[in-house]
């Protein structure tokens, strides 16, 4: 029987906020364990919380990326349950009336068409504490500096019908919050975790299948590989005459394999309730336009912009598109040297293979957009030929200075003088007479053989244009 795949995402992710949404403690990671926990977030009587107004900001900023709906008006909840972690026994969230609501994001899949997944809504809600189990032989310790911490919970609609869905939905809402600057999404830190809901169905079922979820995912490889085992342990199952059991799992990287945590809780079971320690939020068209008045131009409408105006491939604009800095780096190469397209190609290839060698960022790169510039400067007048530029760039990478620092250091300048050319190839032409006779005998192929001969002769700084056209007319006699 053929099967269909149904999932569903929630993303957790950590706002970019100095302290935390209800207490002043700060958010730095990486702090020794406990202090970074004050009164508020150990949950001590007496104690009240007050909104951090930046979390609701940085929000709105999401959801007007994403076209959603922002709330006048929305509520603060109580989702209570036990965990050690948890110290008041109850998670301050959003409910029924969240502070965004419906949106959606596009993605673009394998054959290259775009789909629309619908975003439900997006919470703000106060991380829970973490639970150490590696430490401490046979004890668990508790570390409370994450207790409070500003989440953005992001719902997903059950629209993703493969893993590979899935990931492109995740990758893309990533680059958005890296993108708008409302989180530095960085998964080893956990501020950007993914809760997996996946179900199976028949294959034209209308109605769902019974689900189940995977908590705290934090790479799209880890995602991609914990659906897969997933979807083929569902459909074992229910092939075996087994019933799906609708259940919270985990994923284990070291087995490649899910396993079942705990029975699936139902929203009653939180007893949802109205924090009574904390008013609506309203708001107004005012805060609403102050929060979103320096969003930037958004990845996809960027992308449009780079294949209209520059004439990009859809490789090219997808590429340069994957994070802002990026984006900014090839916009300044490109009007400083008038040529997209070459660099585009620089920055696609030479540069981000550098980048990825050393793990670098482009905002760490050894090379500014303005020393990639004047690189391609040197090769648009033809002081440089595309192979002497690569030794030149490999020279800049390593620090020993500029573009034009490095090829007068080396003597890198191309060879354009007609006259040398045609000396260097003469030369090569009697030093081969029997070469130049298979040649003129038709054996093409010796012609890779010339040109070869002539740039080893050049030491590479002939210009290759020049020494192919005359190396046709003396070849031909």
């Amino acid at each position: 029987m053929p099967w269909e795949t149904v999932i569903g995402l929630e993303i957790h992710t950590q706002l970019a906020t100095q302290s935390k949404i209800f207490s002043g403690a700060a958010t730095a990671f990486g702090a020794p364990p406990n202090t970074q926990a004050c009164a508020i977030d150990l949950g001590l009587p007496g104690v009240l919380p007050v909104l951090n107004e930046e979390a609701v900001r940085l929000a709105v900023r999401f959801g007007t990326a994403i076209e959603a709906e922002i709330a006048e008006r929305s509520v603060f909840a109580r989702k209570n349950y036990f965990y050690p972690d948890l110290p008041k026994g109850y998670q301050i969230s959003q409910y029924e009336q969240p502070v965004v609501g419906r949106g959606q994001v596009s993605i673009q899949l394998e054959d290259g068409r775009q789909k629309a997944i619908g975003v439900t809504r997006a919470h703000l809600e106060e991380d829970a504490g973490k639970s150490l189990h590696e430490d401490f032989h046979g004890l668990t310790g508790i570390d409370l500096n994450r207790a409070g911490t500003p989440l953005l919970e992001i719902v997903s609609e059950p629209d993703m019908r493969s893993p590979e869905e899935a990931v492109a939905y995740a990758r893309k809402i990533h680059q958005i919050v890296r993108w708008i600057g409302i989180s530095d999404g960085n998964m080893q830190e956990g501020s950007f975790r993914m809760d997996a809901n996946i179900s199976i169905r028949p294959q034209g079922q209308e109605t769902f299948g019974t689900r189940a979820e995977i908590k705290n995912i934090n790479s799209f490889r880890f995602l991609e590989r914990a659906l897969r085992f997933e979807i083929e342990r569902q459909i074992d199952v229910i092939e075996g005459g087994g019933q799906v059991v609708q259940e919270t799992r985990l994923y284990d990287a070291e087995r490649d394999e899910t396993r079942s945590m705990r029975s699936k809780e139902e929203a009653n079971d939180y007893r949802y309730f109205p924090d009574p320690d904390l008013l609506p939020l309203v708001i107004d068209a005012d805060f609403l336009a102050a929060a979103t008045a320096d969003l930037p131009e958004l990845p996809d409408a960027m992308r449009e912009r780079f294949r209209r105006d520059h004439g990009l491939s859809d490789y090219d604009a997808n590429l340069l598109t994957a994070s802002r800095a990026l984006a900014a780096y090839f916009e300044q190469v490109a009007a400083a040297c008038g040529d997209a397209k070459l660099a585009a190609n620089w920055i696609g290839g030479d540069l981000s293979a550098a980048l990825n060698k050393a793990g670098l960022e482009i905002g760490d790169s050894p090379i500014s957009a303005s020393g990639l510039a004047g690189l391609l400067a040197r090769i648009q007048d033809r002081t440089l030929s595309g192979k002497l530029a690569k030794q030149v760039f490999e020279a800049m990478w390593g620090g020993e200075g500029d573009a034009d620092a490095v090829i007068a250091a080396k003597g890198l300048r191309q060879i354009t003088d007609t006259s040398a050319i045609e000396t260097l190839i003469d030369a090569i032409i009697a030093a081969n007479p029997g070469q130049v006779e298979q040649y003129r005998a038709g054996k093409d192929k010796l012609f890779g053989f010339f040109v070869g001969q002539v740039m080893r002769a050049s030491k590479g700084q002939a210009n290759p244009e020049q020494v192919n056209e005359l190396l046709k007319a003396k070849l031909a006699g």
